[in-house]
């Protein structure tokens, strides 16, 4: 490992104590005061599959608006807040109006959610250009959901990477054409890929990821249609969301950053041996 700087140290110190707390599908049960499994039970017949189908594409659309938008400008600052009060007045519209409103106001939330995501790895020092750095501010929702920190002896954070190089693996066997390169590393560094081919690459880590974050929304709906909730926690809830995925992402992309410079491998053994010392 190159020199271990102060810096560096209280720096993963503050991504451990983001990335290692309570799973969102966690929080939204203490937010209701209802564990998960008793609202989704509540859940119409058939709503998980069409639940699933509105997070794909609402996370297709955030992609194309987010991820092409946002100025790249490395090392600037995040406007976190904002994003916030933005996720909590479109949560206000589906808390209010419930499954017919959730095709409308998911891909609102998602697209705020992520733009704020890739405005955080921006301000990390992350290119926005880079196919690399969108891959990895998608990936962030795959980040804090249930099931994460089943094996005790490893953190909830590279469980939950374990679950993205198992895609990544996936990916580069449907793209093999591509991975030939350099998929070793497991990543698109250096790759020649084609505006075509990473749209299809971030189409289909998409798909994977959506499956994931799809429980998650489950839970947030299931919450937002109990009748005596209504549009204000709607709006708490996307808030809370917002709030969550921007601490997953600034975890993520401190861990990212500090890899380039010491390894990933280093950056691991580090992280598990801090984590387990707290």
């Amino acid at each position: 490992m190159m020199d271990w700087k102060s810096e560096d140290d209280a720096a993963l110190k503050t991504a451990i104590t983001l990335l290692e707390s309570p799973t969102i599908t966690a929080k939204i049960a203490n937010l209701v005061g209802t564990p998960l499994d008793s609202l989704l039970s509540k859940l119409p017949e058939g709503a998980q599959e069409k639940i699933n189908e509105t997070v794909k594409t609402a996370l297709q659309k955030a992609a194309d608006a987010a991820l092409w938008s946002l100025e790249n400008a490395p090392n600037t600052k995040a406007s976190t807040l904002m994003h916030k009060v933005m996720a909590g007045a479109s949560g206000a519209m589906g808390g209010a109006f419930g499954l017919p409103a959730l095709a409308v106001e998911l891909p609102i939330s998602t697209t705020i959610m992520l733009r704020s995501i890739a405005d955080i790895a921006r301000s990390e020092g992350f290119d926005l250009h880079d196919w690399e750095t969108k891959q990895w501010c998608i990936e962030v929702f795959a980040l804090g959901g249930p099931n994460d920190a089943d094996d005790a002896t490893k953190s909830s954070y590279y469980a939950a990477r374990g679950f993205m190089a198992q895609t990544a693996t996936i990916l580069s066997k449907q793209f093999a054409d591509i991975a030939a390169k350099n998929m070793a590393a497991k990543n698109l560094s250096g790759l020649a890929l084609s505006p075509g081919q990473a749209g299809s690459w971030l189409a289909a880590l998409i798909e994977r990821i959506a499956a994931r974050f799809g429980i998650v929304i489950t839970g947030k709906f299931a919450a937002q249609a109990m009748p005596i909730i209504g549009g204000f926690t709607g709006a708490g809830l996307n808030v809370m969301f917002t709030d969550f995925y921007q601490d997953m992402a600034r975890g993520h992309f401190i861990v990212k950053r500090l890899e380039m410079i010491h390894g990933e491998e280093d950056i691991q053994k580090k992280y598990e041996e801090m984590r387990k010392a707290v």
